[in-house]
C-alpha cells in the first residue's frame, strides 16, 4: 500500500488498527475464544448421546366433540359462575328446602325429576290466606244469586265494576317509587311477572331467564325480607297464570317445554305437562279454569283440558312463527288476540277457528315481529306492541279503527323486550324506555304525555303488571332481577 497518497485520515486510521491488533494478541483473546467455543461443542456432543428418546405411544383416534349449548344440557345459565361455584345471590336467597342441593364441587345445579317440596310454612300459609280470601270473596258475590248453574263454573265470578276494569281513574301525577318498594328479588333477567288479584294485600310473582320463581310479599314485616324463590323450570319462564279465585294453584311454562303446577295446599312444584317443543306463551280462558292455551313451536296454539288427559285437546297452526302472547276478551271470552314474530297480530273467534286453514276476525300487520297484544280492560280496544318502533291501538266497531302510535321499542339482547300494557281503564297504555323510565301513552290524544322517572331507578324496566284491584300501584321488571312497585298517593 502507498501510504504517500494516503490521507491523514486513512494513515490515523491504519494507525489504531495496528494498535488494537497488537493489544488483542498481548491479552490472547483469540485463543481463549477458540477454546470456549471448542468447550461448548462438546458439551453438546455429550448431552445429545445421554439423551434416551421416549417410547412412542401408540395412536389412538381423537374423540369427536359436538359443542352443546346449556339450554340443550339442561343447565341453567345465570344460575353458577366460571369457577363452579353457586351464585352468592341465589345461595343466599335459596335456602335449605327451596332449592335442590348441589354436590360440592360440581359446576351446575342438578333440578330433581320429581315434584319440588315447599317447606317454608311463613309462604305458604300467606298464599293459602290468598285462596281462602279470594274464595271468601267469590262467595259474596254469587250470594246474589239463589242458584248457581255448575255448568258454567265463575261465571258470576269474574265479572268486575265499569266493563271489566276497577272503578276510578288513576292520577298520573300522584305515582311515585319509593325506595322501600324496590326489591331484588331474584338473580337473572325477568321475563314475566304479575300481581296476586288481592283486595287486602299485595304480593307480586314473577319468572326469570334460568327458571326461577320469585315471591315478593311487598306488605311483609320488617324483619323479613318478604322474598321467597325457587327454581322448578331449568329454562326461561315463558308463562305465570294465577287463577283469581283459587289462588293457591299457580300455573308457570318455559321455553324447555314445561308446565308446573306450584300448589300450596300440596305444597309442591309438579310437572303437569311436558313437551320436546318449546312453550312460549300461556293463558286461560275466563270461565274455563281446567283449560290451558299455550303457544308451542313454531306458530302453533294448543288448547289443553287437564280433565281430559296428558295430550292437548286441540290444536292450530295459527302463525308462521312463534307466538309471544295470548289474550282473551273478558266480555266475550270467545275472542282471543295473538302476537308472532312472524309480524302480525290477530284476533281470532274460537268458535270458528277451523283446525286446517284458521282464519281471523282482523289481522294487524306489521313489518317487525310483534311482541305483545292485549285487549284493554272493557274489551273494546286492542294494543300491539312492535319492533318496528310502533304501539298499534285497535277500537271502534269490530276493531276496524287503527292508529300506529311511534315509540322507540329497540332493546339489546340483553333486556327483555317491551311489551305496552293497559292501565286500570281504557284511557293509558303504559310501556318501559331506554331512559330507565316508564312512558304514558294516552289513547285518546295518540302519543305519550308523560314519562315515569325516579333517582330510585338504576335499570330499566321492561316488563309490567298493573294491579287488578288497586288503581295507581304498578310494577315494573328489569334484566337484573329487580322489581319497581309505583303507587297511586
Amino acid at each position: 500500500m502507498d501510504l504517500q497518497n494516503l490521507t491523514d485520515y486513512e494513515r490515523r486510521r491504519l494507525e489504531n488498527i495496528r494498535r488494537n491488533n497488537e493489544m488483542v494478541a498481548s491479552l490472547k483473546l483469540h485463543s481463549k475464544a477458540a477454546a470456549l467455543s471448542e468447550e461448548a461443542k462438546r458439551r453438546r456432543v455429550e448431552s445429545k448421546s445421554n439423551k434416551v428418546s421416549p417410547k412412542k405411544k401408540p395412536k389412538t383416534q381423537s374423540p369427536i366433540v359436538i359443542r352443546r349449548s346449556l339450554r340443550t344440557r339442561g343447565l341453567p345459565p345465570d344460575f353458577s359462575s366460571g369457577n363452579g361455584h353457586k351464585n352468592e345471590f341465589v345461595e343466599s336467597m335459596m335456602k335449605g328446602p327451596k332449592s335442590p342441593s348441589t354436590p360440592e364441587g360440581s359446576k351446575s345445579p342438578s333440578l330433581p325429576e320429581g315434584p319440588l317440596s315447599i317447606r317454608d310454612r311463613v309462604f305458604l300459609d300467606k298464599i293459602l290466606g290468598f285462596s281462602k280470601e279470594s274464595q271468601l270473596r267469590s262467595s259474596d258475590k254469587c250470594s246474589a244469586d239463589d242458584e248457581v248453574d255448575e255448568k258454567k263454573p265463575l261465571d258470576c265470578l269474574i265479572k268486575r265494576e265499569s266493563g271489566g276494569g276497577v272503578e276510578g281513574s288513576v292520577d298520573l301525577g300522584s305515582m311515585t317509587l319509593n325506595a322501600e318498594n324496590i326489591a331484588r328479588i331474584m338473580p337473572g333477567r325477568i321475563m314475566n311477572l304479575r300481581f296476586f288479584p288481592c283486595i287486602d294485600s299485595t304480593m307480586i310473582v314473577a319468572g326469570d331467564k334460568s327458571g326461577h320463581i320469585g315471591f315478593w310479599d311487598v306488605d311483609c314485616e320488617k324483619e323479613r325480607d318478604g322474598v321467597f324463590l325457587y327454581q322448578p323450570h331449568k329454562d326461561p319462564v315463558s308463562g305465570i297464570l294465577i287463577q283469581e279465585f283459587s289462588q293457591s294453584k299457580i300455573f308457570t311454562s318455559c321455553y324447555g317445554g314445561s308446565i308446573q303446577l306450584m300448589d300450596a295446599e300440596k305444597e309442591v312444584f309438579d310437572k303437569i305437562y311436558s313437551s320436546e317443543r318449546a312453550i312460549l306463551s300461556l293463558s286461560q280462558r275466563p270461565n274455563y279454569v281446567n283449560c290451558l292455551y299455550f303457544g308451542e313451536g313454531n306458530g302453533g296454539l294448543n288448547l289443553w283440558d287437564m280433565r281430559a288427559g296428558k295430550e292437548p285437546s286441540s290444536s292450530w297452526p295459527l302463525h308462521e312463527y312463534r307466538i309471544n302472547t295470548i289474550d282473551f276478551n273478558i266480555n266475550n271470552p270467545n275472542i282471543m288476540a295473538t302476537s308472532s314474530s312472524d309480524t302480525t297480530a290477530c284476533i281470532w273467534d274460537l268458535r270458528k277457528i277451523d283446525s286446517d286453514k284458521p282464519k281471523t276476525l282482523k289481522t294487524v300487520s306489521h313489518s317487525r315481529a310483534v311482541h305483545s297484544a292485549y285487549f284493554s280492560p272493557s274489551g273494546s280496544s286492542l294494543a300491539t306492541t312492535s319492533v318496528e318502533n310502533k304501539v298499534g291501538l285497535l277500537g271502534g266497531v269490530n276493531f276496524e279503527d287503527l292508529s300506529m302510535i311511534y315509540h322507540e321499542n329497540h332493546t339489546c339482547r340483553w333486556i327483555s323486550s317491551f311489551r305496552a300494557i293497559w292501565g286500570w281503564d281504557d284511557s293509558y297504555l303504559f310501556i318501559g324506555n331506554m331512559k330507565r323510565g316508564v312512558d304514558i301513552i294516552s289513547t285518546a290524544r295518540r302519543k305519550t304525555v308523560m314519562t315515569l322517572q325516579s333517582e330510585h331507578m338504576s335499570a330499566i324496566p321492561c316488563r309490567f303488571s298493573a294491579h287488578p284491584y288497586k288503581v295507581g300501584m304498578l310494577a315494573g321488571a328489569t334484566a337484573g332481577g329487580q322489581i319497581y312497585m309505583w303507587k297511586s298517593c
